[in-house]
């Protein structure tokens, strides 16, 4: 097996080349766009890795981890039109760059490109990958309207709100790993097991993420510190604090979440201190443990070397392991 920086030049090497000199420039150019702005290019990384851990050159998995990642940004730029963002990685969003038609346009193609990729493997794998890959673009969708809908609800639960990032952010994670177990032809169960790895790590990661939104490092985390406090998102740690507080703190909570004062820096200390005092930051440390346990148990039943087990827990250990 490689290392994730070999997997991530692979991946970009590829991908400056998919779209390139292709007409209408104005159809494609967006697509060459967003793809350059680069990221960890998790979800490829991870299809390339999973061939490798059944024992099959990654190079053959190449096609089904564009699928990943293109659907992926697809799914970015039209997530970017919903939320009306300015900024992508630090870059202006394709809306932005170009406009709302081309956004929605070089989508719609980047979802075409996507399924094409499938079409270099053999029929079987390619109903295999198409199958897999439908279901979870359809979930993705289901994830994102969940979280649309919860910014109208007061009475959103815990269970709903996993069930929303299970489908929104983690289901593709599973699918990437499971589509390089597709492309190994490793055994069913094999694929199944993997898919679950991915998909609980994909839990915790985004159970972190929204901790680390209030808790992390602003040096380190790489985006606005309390973000998801100033535009009073319903988190887990929102959800456990509301659970957890007495009624006055609940109170006060729900009040803060009610408003968007013009400076928001004691509007997010005093929600971190509620989340500090009714145990919602303990509930949801101990909540990302769980995950991330949950999947390194899939380990050990997966029939593979003890030394492929343990490249996937530490790239599990390393993924979960961002500066708070």
């Amino acid at each position: 097996m490689h290392s994730i920086s070999y997997y991530q030049e692979k991946m970009s090497n590829h991908f400056s080349k998919i779209v390139a000199n292709k007409e209408p420039k104005n159809l494609y150019e967006p697509i060459e766009y967003i793809l350059s702005l680069g990221g960890k290019r998790m979800r490829p990384v991870l299809t390339l890795m999973a061939s490798e851990v059944f024992n099959v050159d990654c190079e053959k998995a190449i096609p089904a981890a564009t699928a990943v990642e293109v659907f992926h940004n697809f799914s970015l730029i039209h997530d970017d039109i919903m939320d009306d963002a300015p900024l992508r990685r630090g870059n202006q969003t394709v809306h932005e760059k170009w406009d709302l038609n081309t956004g929605i346009l070089s989508g719609d193609a980047m979802l075409i490109l996507a399924y094409q990729f499938f079409e270099n493997y053999e029929p079987a794998t390619f109903q295999k990958l198409a199958k897999l890959f439908s279901k979870t673009a359809l979930e993705v969708c289901e994830g994102q309207q969940y979280d649309v809908d919860f910014e109208m609800r007061d009475d959103v639960t815990v269970p709903e709100y996993l069930k929303m990032i299970e489908y929104k952010t983690a289901v593709l994670v599973g699918a990437a790993m499971k589509m390089g177990a597709i492309v190994a032809k490793t055994s069913e169960e094999n694929a199944d097991l993997i898919y679950d790895f991915g998909l609980n790590l994909g839990i915790a990661f985004q159970l972190q993420d929204d901790y680390l939104d209030a808790f992390g490092n602003p040096e380190t985390f790489g985006k606005q510190v309390g973000g998801d406090i100033i535009e009073n998102k319903k988190t887990y740690l929102y959800l456990k604090a509301i659970e957890f507080s007495k009624v006055e703190e609940k109170q006060q909570l729900l009040h803060l979440f009610s408003i968007q004062p013009s400076e928001n820096t004691d509007k997010i200390e005093s929600v971190k201190a509620i989340f500090n005092s009714s145990g919602a930051s303990d509930a949801t440390k101990k909540a990302i443990q769980d995950y991330t346990f949950k999947a390194f148990e899939t380990l050990g039943k997966m029939d593979i070397e003890a030394e492929k087990k343990a490249i996937l827990k530490a790239f599990g250990e390393n993924l979960m392991g961002r500066n708070v």
